[in-house]
């Protein structure tokens, strides 16, 4: 990309850490300018302190409609023309069985992977549209595909987002926007298990020893070669697993 090459826009959501912080950093390595959205704003400074004018920090929950909304109004002109969306704003909370998990660690799931997706996704898709171009890029999750003990509403918010990634490539055939679902198996180095898991250091830790998980920059790499693809090339969904990782035996009870 030359000087005289319009720089392309992405916007990244929960990009204070992890995933989001990964491709928000490759992306600017990309030569795009990034949008960085999450709710904690140091570490968006931080980034903006690294690259400079390439990023545009911004303060955003996306379970707040009216902020989601008031983002999209408030963007400076020269930041509107979104080309890359990447809804990566998600958690886990808790790794209880269904009969004794927190129905607000079900509604705080719901609220962000679900409800938050859609609200992005709705603000900012029409803009592609009228653009003729655009990628909307999800991430999912293995989980939305392969039940676990423990996974109850995570799971079936990333079925969520498969699902709707899939509705959506069905109402956007003829407009030139694309969308991915990139579906990550075990990753470490993020705080995605430290929240799970509700800080709990050694819970966390016990979770990725010796598993070799796959690292924020490995999504980071998939996120770049799907938005790297010449326009006429869609990605429906991508699911990518550590080599350590594999699908599980289905379980059987046995009398003792």
């Amino acid at each position: 990309m030359n000087d005289s090459t319009p720089h392309p826009i992405a916007l990244v959501t929960g990009a204070s850490a992890g995933f989001g912080r990964a491709i928000s950093e490759r992306f600017l390595r990309d030569g795009y300018r990034v949008i960085a959205a999450a709710r904690r704003m140091e570490p968006m400074r931080e980034l903006q302190r690294k690259y400079g004018d390439a990023v545009l920090p911004v303060s955003l929950d996306v379970r707040d409609e009216q902020a989601v909304v008031s983002l999209r109004e408030s963007l400076p002109p020269a930041w509107r023309d979104i080309d890359v969306l990447v809804n990566n704003a998600g958690l886990a909370m808790g790794k209880e069985k269904a009969h004794e998990a927190d129905f607000q660690d079900w509604r705080t799931m719901i609220d962000t992977n679900v409800t938050g997706l859609a609200l992005v996704t709705h603000a900012f898709l029409p803009g592609m549209v009228a653009r003729k171009r655009g990628l909307v890029i999800n991430i999912g999750s293995v989980a939305g595909k392969y039940p676990y003990p423990g996974g109850n509403v995570y799971g079936a918010t990333k079925a969520f987002v498969a699902q709707f990634s899939r509705n959506l490539r069905a109402d956007l055939i003829g407009t030139g926007v694309r969308v991915t679902d990139v579906q990550p198996g075990l990753v470490g180095e993020t705080e995605f298990s430290l929240v799970r898991y509700k800080g709990d250091k050694e819970r966390t830790a016990a979770m990725y020893a010796g598993a070799h998980p796959l690292r924020p920059e490995d999504i980071a790499e998939t996120v770049a070669w799907v938005a790297s693809l010449p326009p006429h090339v869609n990605v429906n969904a991508i699911e990518v697993m550590p080599t350590s990782q594999s699908f599980a035996a289905l379980t059987v009870t046995r009398d003792e």
